[in-house]
């Protein structure tokens, strides 16, 4: 069996009455994972505990065995492209990656080389020397991965990283992301969209109002899905005649008439 490398356990977390994660639970081996769900279903809140960015109110969150909000070390481990840009602007993007390089504790000589191999491997060599201010969408989210893998980390958490990017910018991205998995990194990616998470992966958690409603391939969770009742909402003027068809029906269930 794999060691785990990320392991929620039953986490809680609230922002005042809104519901963060409820009751949330899994195991995270490696490869690459695409975490998905729609807008505020909790992927975020996901990433920001994963990384020890916030700690839960109840349940425990573990990376590589131990509490990432208590750990520097174990945050050393962990590399973040968060979906909100936090950059300097004025800054251009080389000297911001080298500057993430040295608050991951890598010294000058060492963060100049790492920073200049990471943005050539996003493929921004030629834009390393330009403000960030003047970068495009594309353009950030690549010196962003770059950043977040500058300290060489065990696993990366990457919040919606094909936002922005060109059809090219995007199939390379996609390409990188599952060069990472297949080089030994956990790759764990948010997005809102099926396809694009089937672009690099068909390993899922499927992420609904703060809960895990899934885990496994998309061929497996489809068929979970189809295993569940599904309800059909009908209108028409011959409801009672409808509804005595249907009730011979294979696959039907039950019917409820509702009021005209």
């Amino acid at each position: 069996m794999n060691q785990s490398l990320l392991s929620f356990d039953h986490v809680n977390k609230f922002y005042g009455p809104v519901l963060g994660l409820s009751d949330f639970s899994l195991e995270f081996t490696g490869g690459v994972v695409g975490l998905l769900g729609r807008n505020g279903a909790g992927k975020t809140t996901f990433i920001r505990l994963a990384s020890g960015l916030c700690e839960p109110d109840l349940g425990t969150v573990r990376v590589m065995g131990e509490e990432p909000r208590h750990s520097t070390g174990i945050r050393a481990q962990i590399g973040v492209c968060l979906e909100l840009d936090h950059f300097y602007e004025s800054m251009t993007g080389f000297n911001w990656v080298k500057l993430m390089a040295q608050f991951s504790g890598l010294g000058g000589a060492e963060a100049r080389a790492a920073s200049e191999k990471m943005i050539e491997l996003v493929g921004m060599s030629e834009k390393r020397k330009k403000r960030i201010s003047s970068y495009s969408k594309g353009m950030r989210q690549r010196i962003k991965l770059a950043a977040a893998l500058v300290h060489d980390p065990a696993i990366l958490l990457l919040d919606e990283p094909l936002t922005g990017l060109d059809p090219v910018g995007r199939y390379e991205m996609v390409e990188l992301i599952q060069e990472l998995g297949e080089a030994g990194r956990g790759v764990l990616v948010s997005s809102h969209v099926l396809s694009e998470v089937e672009m690099m992966t068909d390993q899922l958690f499927l992420i609904h109002q703060g809960r895990l409603m899934a885990e496994g391939s998309v061929e497996q969770i489809r068929d979970q899905m189809d295993d569940q009742p599904r309800q059909v909402l009908i209108h028409c003027e011959q409801a009672q005649e409808l509804a005595e068809e249907l009730l011979h029906q294979a696959g039907i269930d039950g019917i409820q008439l509702g009021e005209n």
